[in-house]
């Protein structure tokens, strides 16, 4: 029991994500941008990489990094939305190279760096398990941010180009840090895949219950069998992503996606 004590914090974080991730993922699948998560944290991992290096939490007290990654973020949503209005039909096209110049440009940062390949990993599988209370509560105040300004946008009929982009930017910026660029990628479209079939408040609540199911099943796995905990977390939600396609079927004449 003590030990599954240790997991509380992990999977609050899992919770916090899922937050706004849940409710992003299925725009991003109905809008056709799936990649978009990979980029603009690819991006926001990119922003850390340079806060690093420049040695910017020492005179911002702590706060260097994910200030930078805001700011990165930011960047590459306000230039999502331009490739947009530019460059409609091939936007996930631009999508996909800016998230590999985002991987190849902080793989080049971290070339002379000692423990750049560590670095790297980190920033890609996440260290889920040693979030703390505090960092979890930050990143919960920033969601509380993204989901009032979801609804104050749907209200008034928005919530898409830059508005959409740059919450979709601050939920990131607040979750890669925290759980890794690969368990943001999967916390946004497993679910939203896996509920497919589903319509209204049902999607969203089957949605949250596969990604929680996901990352508490993960991180028992990784506390049993001594895995690294990211990386066991997106192997239960790709599956349960398929077998949400299996279990909840579409009738042919719907489309919720």
């Amino acid at each position: 029991m003590s030990d599954l004590g240790l997991l509380a914090a992990p999977f609050a974080a899992g919770l916090v994500v899922l937050a706004t991730h849940v409710p992003l993922g299925i725009t991003v699948l109905r809008r056709g941008i799936i990649f978009i998560d990979l980029a603009v944290a690819q991006v926001a991992a990119l922003g850390v990489i340079v806060a690093g290096l420049a040695h910017l939490d020492d005179h911002w007290g702590g706060f260097g990094a994910q200030l930078a990654a805001g700011i990165a973020a930011l960047a590459a949503a306000a230039l999502l939305t331009f490739c947009e209005r530019r460059w409609p039909d091939i936007q996930e096209a631009l999508i996909g190279l800016l998230f590999v110049f985002a991987a190849a440009a902080g793989i080049l940062l971290l070339a002379g760096n000692p423990h750049g390949g560590e670095h790297l990993r980190d920033l890609l599988a996440g260290q889920i398990l040693w979030a703390g209370w505090g960092q979890i509560g930050v990143v919960a105040a920033l969601s509380a941010v993204v989901l009032a300004g979801r609804a104050w946008f749907a209200r008034r009929g928005g919530g898409e180009g830059f508005a959409f982009y740059a919450l979709f930017a601050v939920a990131v910026t607040a979750s890669v840090q925290l759980v890794g660029v690969l368990l943001v990628f999967a916390s946004l479209i497993a679910p939203a895949v896996a509920t497919r079939a589903l319509g209204g408040n049902r999607r969203l609540a089957g949605a949250f219950g596969v990604g929680a199911l996901g990352y508490g099943g993960g991180l028992a796995g990784s506390l049993v069998f001594d895995l690294p905990a990211g990386a066991a977390i997106v192997c239960l939600l790709v599956p349960l992503a398929v077998a949400g396609l299996v279990v909840w079927r579409r009738p042919a004449s719907a489309d919720f996606s």
